[in-house]
């Protein structure tokens, strides 16, 4: 087995980590980690609110609206990645940027996958061809494709979905 390099320099396994759900107290690295990943994985969109903001729609419309999961890793935990459903709508699924390919997507999806076995949607942009990979290989489909008019961003989206085989 050979080892490969983690974000630190050093060489080994990747660490491991845990899921759990979320609570309210979590709601600052969960924004962290949302402004993060969107900032490194999606430079191209606009920043339409501030940090403050950002963080204000996780604690008062997020988590209280949705079931929440987070990842985290170390000792003291640090969250590393969140995934939020909305009844069968997966509403969010991030990753800080230096634990993308470790897993920890793959994990939060199947987790959310259980918590609605039937079915399952969400939207993606057109431009984030690294998530719709994703997603397609987790036996997402593309449906319909937007112009960007039904996002807050005005950028081009696509609607993927899955159903239990």
């Amino acid at each position: 087995m050979t080892s490969t390099p983690h974000h630190d320099g050093t060489t080994g396994e990747p660490e491991p980590f845990r899921l759990r759900e979320a609570g309210a107290a979590d709601a600052a690295a969960i924004t962290a980690v949302f402004l993060a990943s969107r900032g490194a994985a999606l430079p191209y969109l606009p920043r339409l609110y501030s940090d403050e903001e950002t963080l204000g729609f996780f604690e008062h419309v997020v988590l209280p609206s949705s079931t929440v999961w987070v990842a985290e890793q170390g000792e003291p935990a640090r969250i590393v990645g969140f995934a939020a459903l909305d009844k069968t709508v997966l509403d969010h699924l991030y990753l800080h940027p230096d634990v993308r390919r470790r897993g920890i997507g793959t994990a939060l999806l199947e987790t959310v996958k259980r918590a609605s076995p039937e079915e399952l949607s969400l939207h993606c942009f057109q431009r984030n061809t690294d998530a719709r990979a994703f997603y397609e290989r987790h036996g997402f489909t593309a449906g319909e494709f937007n112009d960007g008019s039904r996002n807050e961003e005005n950028e081009p989206d696509v609607t993927y979905h899955w159903t239990a085989r």
